[in-house]
């Protein structure tokens, strides 16, 4: 087992930044399964946890299924609590980096919920789908002294819902996100600004997050992407718009691939 007396100081400093976010057990539960996460180097799930931390004939594994169905915690306000944490330790000042993707996390069987076929570059296949759940990801790019490359850390996620069943969540009147993940992923970004109101955001992402819906961005984000095979590219007063041409796409400056909405 891994009594708090057997951790390291400074997992415990930076989880008491979190303690808010959770009830007095969730709490606990969560310090445990942070550090079995960090203790495990096989399986990450649920009792691959518990046998991380050694938890296993400790801890009922229910607790830890209640924690992610029933316990009152907000992964929202998780997530914003971490990203101010990270910002004010790592990025303290000027603008703040933000990486938006997403990813497919494989799932099959008739009772996963929002599984369908979406887009998955690293599949083997000609055609590149693949069926599970899609997450749309947000994370903070910051650069470490002990490394020479950036890294992200994912902050904020949301799920990415095929058309058919976000119109039936509506219908059936449920808090529901839209299947698009552009719409996503500004949200998630309209959010963290909102979190950060006193810094300026600089998201990147690829050609699959450019659309209308950055029309709603803050003023206090900046968004860079490539431009998809349809659109083309019109400066005008320092503001940057798209295109779209029937017979192929114009840029200007000739040349240009990417673009930025202020």
């Amino acid at each position: 087992m891994l009594p708090d007396s057997t951790v390291p100081p400074s997992p415990v400093v930076l989880l008491s930044h979190l303690r808010p976010c959770f009830t007095a057990p969730s709490f606990t539960t969560f310090t445990a399964l942070v550090y079995s996460l960090l203790a495990q180097t096989r399986e990450r799930t649920v009792c691959g946890l518990l046998m991380g931390a050694g938890l296993s004939r400790v801890w009922p594994h229910h607790r830890v299924h209640r924690f992610f169905s029933h316990a009152a915690w907000s992964p929202d306000q998780l997530g914003l609590a971490l990203a101010r944490l990270v910002v004010t330790l790592l990025v303290p000042t000027g603008a703040v980096t933000v990486a938006v993707d997403d990813t497919l996390f494989h799932r099959s069987g008739k009772k996963v919920w929002a599984a369908g076929w979406f887009h998955d570059g690293s599949a083997p296949s000609r055609d590149k789908v693949g069926y599970g759940n899609t997450w749309v990801l947000l994370g903070i790019v910051e650069r470490l002294p002990m490394l020479d490359r950036p890294v992200c850390l994912p902050v904020l996620a949301r799920l990415a819902r095929l058309a058919r069943l976000a119109r039936l969540a509506r219908l059936a009147r449920t808090n529901t996100v839209s299947a698009s993940r552009l719409r996503l992923a500004r949200q998630m970004v309209t959010t963290l600004a909102t979190a950060l109101p006193d810094r300026s955001l600089h998201v990147v992402a690829d050609a699959a997050y450019a659309g209308k819906e950055l029309r709603a961005l803050p003023a206090r984000v900046t968004w860079t992407t490539r431009l998809s095979g349809r659109c083309g590219t019109r400066w005008s007063a320092g503001r940057t718009t798209t295109a779209h041409r029937r017979n192929g796409p114009r840029t200007w400056p000739p040349g240009s691939d990417d673009y930025c909405y202020r």
